[in-house]
């Protein structure tokens, strides 16, 4: 029985919870897999559990005292004060940070003691910040941790986002067990801006898990390019220049995970499309005026 576990704390990365989920699909007998997703999470956040964990946490009694007072302080509305009982100031620097003790008290240690006690089979268990996937290597306690999640959720104010809570059928045998039961391909799953997919090494046949850019992410990121570029369209050259590569370098950086050069090139391909109609606009400008001739439009 193997475990992998892995959260949003300190020095620990979005690729390294990808590496972990990766991993363990691949190396362990995962033949399901849960996605859970926390329905406004931070609008949910009890008061109460929250200062018993960052009491557990703390020793400092005038640093608790601080960030109870901050945690408490209420909000604005219509020239109103209102007091809070549950959630965390949005916005706020250290929102993620009690967020993330939130979870580790409340979903992760218990969920190494449900592996511990109940499991007998092989179980996975990765998170970051709220968005979370676990594999299990037998349906039944699968669907026996999802019961029991509920119920422990509930407790502490959580909910579970009823149609983005998915179990699948998902790894190395997938494939061919829906296809003895004359099934399509195993469905697939998003997680931190990847869709995973179950896939082949076309070179050896072993299973390995593909992932790829989420279609619908990549598709707002370059509207937003775009919505971003319309105010330098009469910008001088060089800032446009050194704009673009600032705002698209990350993505691609974020996005550099094995066999998922597709996606990346199609995105470089709009990219440069982009660029290639601004240069466009900037050699149409009439020579002295610093106005443009409005001559085409982007397609």
């Amino acid at each position: 029985m193997s475990n992998s576990h892995t959260g949003s704390g300190p020095g620990r990365s979005q690729h390294d919870a990808l590496d972990a989920l990766y991993t363990g699909i691949v190396a362990r007998k995962v033949n399901f897999t849960l996605d859970l997703d926390i329905r406004s999470f931070l609008d949910r956040v009890r008061h109460g559990h929250l200062e018993r964990f960052i009491r557990h946490r703390i020793g400092d009694h005038r640093l608790v005292h601080w960030i109870l007072k901050w945690v408490k302080a209420g909000v604005r509305e219509d020239g109103q004060w209102f007091e809070t009982k549950e959630g965390t100031p949005q916005g706020g620097v250290i929102s993620p940070v009690l967020a993330n003790l939130y979870l580790h008290y409340v979903p992760d240690l218990w969920v190494k003691a449900w592996r511990k006690k109940v499991a007998r089979g092989d179980m996975v268990a990765v998170r970051y910040a709220d968005d979370a996937v676990l594999g299990f290597q037998h349906r039944e306690e699968a669907e026996r941790f999802l019961v029991d999640l509920r119920e422990r959720r509930q407790q502490f104010g959580l909910e579970l986002h009823t149609e983005k809570t998915r179990l699948i059928e998902f790894g190395r045998y997938a494939a061919e067990r829906r296809a003895k039961r004359g099934e399509g391909k195993p469905e697939t799953f998003n997680f931190l801006g990847f869709t995973h997919i179950c896939g082949k090494n076309h070179r050896t046949g072993h299973f390995l898990v593909l992932r790829k850019t989420i279609g619908k992410r990549m598709a707002a990121k370059l509207k937003e390019l775009r919505r971003k570029r319309r105010p330098r369209l009469h910008a001088p050259t060089v800032e446009t220049v050194e704009w673009l590569p600032s705002v698209v370098g990350g993505y691609f950086q974020y996005h550099a995970v094995p066999r998922n050069e597709q996606r990346r090139k199609a995105f470089r391909h709009e990219v440069l499309r982009l660029w290639w109609w601004q240069l466009r606009r900037w050699s149409q400008r009439t020579p002295g005026d610093g106005t443009s001739s409005w001559k085409s439009s982007e397609t």
